[in-house]
This record gives structure tokens, sequence and C-alpha cells, in this order.
């Protein structure tokens, strides 16, 4: 048996006499932070919207008057920056790194905006990756911060793991399609929030119909949704079906996306607003 090093986190050693009690891996802020609540939008599959449902939600609350912020967890497809028009390095002081500002007042940090070339691939292994993500929480400074909407990448792998451990997730949103396969994708995120012991908040149907611009009917591309179905299964409300509208898309890709009006996830900034800080901070 290995010399105890007396950090329980890191140590394989399960019938350790030393052990005392479960530790928490909660990474601390930087000291100059405070953010009243964190949420989490999450999905088994990528290409489902998750940075769209992300940033919506910021710019609705933001809209309500609240300080939003957004910490783009996926590394290696960043797209939150395009989304706002934001480009060049972010600032750093001896004190921590200045996230970004949109032109109405929402914090964001992403790789791509610490990178010199915001189209160079970032090819890093996962630890690296999550090592990252972790630093946008410790190493930045995030001002009072209302709500911080976590983007992350698709899955179940270290990314996600990492936030779930390293920042004080007080809730998630689940983001889904209306393909067959949307119960297995629900059902893995669903189950890694209950293992992690994060609340879920609800589910967002994206690319949920089209409607039609003469007659306004309903067209589901997709065939017939399964969220409503899904989302009893597992006793989680369903919190918007968002249509598929390319004035949307055209916003996002012209960086634009302040300029969207977004009435389908009204229900979900109510749930956001809602939830309970679940690591005892104060609102």
């Amino acid at each position: 048996m290995s010399e105890c090093n007396h950090d329980c986190s890191s140590c394989q050693q399960g019938d350790c006499a030393s052990r005392t009690s479960p530790q928490s891996l909660l990474a601390k802020p930087n000291e100059l932070s405070h953010v009243k609540k964190v949420i989490g939008v999450v999905s088994g599959k990528g290409g489902v919207g998750k940075s769209l449902v992300t940033s919506m939600l910021a710019v609705l609350l933001n809209r309500r008057g609240q300080h939003t912020a957004i910490l783009d967890a996926d590394v290696t497809g960043p797209s939150i920056p395009k989304c706002f028009g934001l480009k060049g390095q972010v600032m750093g002081t001896e004190m921590g790194i200045i996230p970004a500002q949109t032109k109405t007042g929402i914090d964001v940090i992403s790789v791509n905006l610490l990178l010199e070339d915001e189209s160079a691939p970032v090819v890093w292994r996962g630890p690296v990756i999550a090592g990252t993500v972790k630093q946008f929480w410790t190493d930045v400074i995030w001002k009072d911060v209302d709500y911080m909407f976590v983007d992350m990448p698709p899955g179940t792998g270290d990314v996600p793991l990492t936030v779930f451990q390293s920042l004080p997730v007080d809730g998630i949103i689940i983001v889904t399609s209306p393909q067959e396969l949307v119960s297995m994708i629900v059902s893995k995120a669903v189950t890694m929030a209950q293992m992690m012991d994060i609340p879920v908040l609800g589910l967002v149907e994206n690319m949920s119909y089209v409607e039609c611009p003469d007659c306004g009917k309903k067209i589901y591309l997709y065939g017939e949704s399964h969220v409503d179905e899904v989302a009893a299964k597992y006793h989680l409300p369903v919190l918007g079906k968002m249509p598929v509208d390319p004035a949307v898309a055209a916003n996002c890709d012209k960086g634009l996306a302040e300029l969207i009006e977004a009435p389908w996830l009204e229900a979900a900034a109510d749930a956001v607003e809602a939830a309970a800080p679940k690591h005892g901070r104060v609102e």
C-alpha cells in the first residue's frame, strides 16, 4: 500500500482507515467571482441545439433584468462566440481572466476567445479539455452573475463529469430532438444527473416542427414527437418545443443572437428562475 497523501479525492484505496468522510470535489471559484445560480444545458448526443438553447436562455433572462453569463464547455466545438458576434482574445490580469461581454452585457468565456486563430482546431486529449473547463470556473472573474449557463458538449464523458463534480450546478436542462432515439438520449442524461445528484429542471425539444409561412400550419419534419411521453416516464416537465426557424439560424450566423425572439423558451426561463440554489448560495 502506498503512503497516504491525505487527498481522498484522488485516492484509489477504498478501505483506507484514514478516510473519514466523502470529499467534495467542488472547485473554488476566483476570489472575485460571485455566481448565484449555475445551470447546465446538456444532451446525450450532438447536433440537437444545446448552444442555441443556452444562448436564448441567457438572452431571455438578461431581458428580465438579470445578469447572465455563459461558460462554453464545448471546447472542441465552441459556437457561443459565433452566436453573439464575439471575436478577439479575452484579457487577463494578475487577479484572473476577464470574460468577454456581449452587446447587452452577457459575460462569455469560450476557448475560441483564447485562441489566436478562432478557426484552429483544438486537438487536445480529454483530461486537458476537462482541465480547461475547470479553469473557466476557477480562473475567470465572474462578477455579480445571477445566472450562469454552462453549454455542455454532448455525451457523458470527461467534460460533463468535470462540470458536475467541480462546479456547483444547481440544475440541468436536457435538450432533445423529435426522433425515436430521444428516449435513449434522455435516459442517459437523466441517469448521469441522478448519479451526480443534480436536479433535472425539464426537457426542451428543438427542431420540433416547421410553421408554414402562408397558413401557419405546423409541419412535423421528423414525424410525431415523443418528448411528452418520455418526459412523463421520468416525471419531468416539457419546458418548450422549438420550431425550425430559418430566421433564428440566420441571426446566429450573423452573431445577432440577442435580436432573436424566443417565446417557446419562456417556460424554461421561468423554471431556471424558480430553481432553488442547491449549494447554499444566497439568491
